[in-house]
């Protein structure tokens, strides 16, 4: 924090320390000092390193240096589908293109911003762990950030005891596969069609999208179950080898949710069998549901695991979180020769921490979960009432601010025969001709929910508010509004894309 003006000068204070030899108000200007280059007009000096500046310049090479230096895909797709924006800037919920214009977003960078962009809060949290000079990541010390972040991340989870800090949600789903697989002596991991853990190896064994796990095999010995489906589980548990059942309390992809009850009665069986519970709560964690973690919303349930991520990190620094079971941890690290047997190098660093304890603090005081709820539900509510309006609406479902919109076959028959045509070159190209004209006419982010899927999935900022909502439904229904008239640009870019599909084969 900065100094009181008002109170006396104390150790602690930068300003009250006489000058050392690291202060770089003490020391000579040096060619790296951001005070020792002038700038080139006599003006005012400019910083040895001046980020806006290259900003400035190169900015508009971004799609050309990603394609020449990163993913050459990402760039091609961007500009086929007309999503080869310039933003700017971002506030909140919003991003700003060098026009002014405001753009909603309904991706949150997949679920990483529930706080929107840039609070103020979290960016003075930052601000001030960087002007402390911490000490950070010593190794051979216990800081008091990290401490502080567990016990404030537990108080949201009674049952749980001890957290594990590393730098995103993969990172966390490897930690629960190997506390999973070493406390309970077994190797085997069971885990639920279509779901996604992460693309690191461990949590790409469990990733129940085939897409994703071609041409990395072989993948560790673990087995795919339906969601859902409780005969499935107890005959893998009856095989005697398996450590744990990893899932999502409501899936990513396709926003999909095993029926009420389900969850309860999977972790009947898992103990029963001496196997753990892992809940995924690196999407629907940290209030996105309506609660803090997904898989309260079911009485008695209580995973011996849980991964957190993404808005734990208030949007600015990455951060993962293992919550677990006491017993489990102290089996783990299980002597002093063991402390070090699972670690990670960036994991509890200050920045992050600082950025977990703001963001906490925000969700509390600002009522985030509780907006999530009663805005999540009022959305889905509206959306709702539109299934049976439009034929080409299926379903609408999910909880909280995590909404999933699927399409399906229309009835009358000259939808059906465009419909049909887009099934045919590809499945999940309808859904992509509504995300574009949300973006190209109404400047609304969203996705299509995954790949061969007719779902578009919403999880915008927790903070959005029922004017967002209006926003959102004002642009939708336009946009059914036409894909029901059976023509218009929708369908002609429908065209394009069956195209482009074929020609891809």
């Amino acid at each position: 924090m900065p100094a009181d003006p008002d109170r006396p000068a104390s150790d602690g204070d930068a300003s009250a320390r006489p000058a050392l030899d690291g202060d770089a108000s003490a020391r000579p200007a040096l060619d790296g000092d951001a005070s020792a280059r002038p700038a080139p007009d006599g003006g005012a000096a400019r910083p040895a390193f001046d980020l806006a500046a290259l900003i400035a310049e190169r900015g508009r090479e971004r799609y050309e240096l990603n394609s020449r230096y990163l993913n050459p895909q990402l760039s091609r797709m961007l500009h086929t589908i007309g999503f080869d924006k310039y933003y700017e800037r971002a506030k909140g919920p919003y991003f700003y293109d060098a026009e002014g214009n405001e753009y909603l977003d309904m991706l949150a960078g997949f679920g990483i911003f529930a706080l929107g962009r840039h609070h103020p809060v979290v960016r003075s949290a930052i601000q001030q762990v960087m002007d402390l000079d911490l000490p950070d990541l010593v190794r051979f010390d216990c800081s008091p950030l990290p401490g502080l972040l567990a016990e404030r991340l537990l108080s949201y989870a009674p049952g749980l005891d001890r957290v594990f800090f590393g730098n995103s949600g993969t990172e966390a789903v490897e930690t629960a596969l190997k506390f999973a697989r070493y406390a309970t002596g077994r190797r085997r991991i069971l885990y639920a069609d279509h779901a996604f853990h992460g693309l690191t190896t461990g949590s790409l064994s469990v990733n129940g999208e085939s897409g994703f796990r071609k041409g990395f095999d072989p993948l560790l010995p673990d087995t795919a179950i339906p969601l859902g489906d409780l005969g499935a589980l107890a005959k893998e548990l009856k095989r005697g080898d398996v450590a744990a059942l990893i899932v999502e309390p409501i899936q990513g992809k396709g926003v999909q949710a095993p029926p009420p009850g389900w969850l309860r009665a999977a972790q009947a069986l898992l103990h029963e069998h001496k196997a753990l519970l892992i809940c995924d709560e690196v999407q629907t964690g940290i209030g996105r549901t309506g609660e803090f973690f997904a898989y309260q919303h079911e009485d008695g349930v209580l995973p011996d695991l849980v991964c957190a991520a993404k808005a734990l990190s208030g949007g600015y620094v990455p951060v993962g979180a293992t919550l677990g079971k006491g017993w489990i941890f102290e089996k783990v690290y299980s002597s002093m020769d063991r402390v070090l047997v699972h670690s990670a190098s960036f994991g509890s660093n200050a920045q992050a921490m600082a950025a977990g304890l703001a963001t906490l603090e925000v969700m509390r005081d600002e009522k985030v979960v509780e907006n999530a709820r009663t805005v999540g539900d009022q959305f889905r509510e509206r959306l709702t009432a539109l299934v049976d309006k439009y034929e080409l609406l299926a379903e609408v479902r999910g909880r909280g601010l995590m909404i999933g919109i699927e399409f399906g076959r229309p009835k009358s028959l000259k939808l059906r025969t465009g419909w049909a045509a887009l099934q045919a070159a590809r499945k999940g190209l309808f859904a992509q001709m509504v995300v574009v004209p949300l973006l190209q006419r109404h400047r609304i982010l969203t996705q299509v929910s995954g790949d061969h899927l007719e779902v578009i999935k919403l999880i915008p900022p927790l903070i959005i508010t029922e004017r967002d909502v209006d926003r959102f439904m004002d642009a939708f229904t336009d946009i059914m509004d036409e894909a029901h008239r059976g023509s218009g640009l929708m369908w002609d870019f429908g065209r394009t894309l069956v195209k482009q599909a074929v020609g891809s084969r």
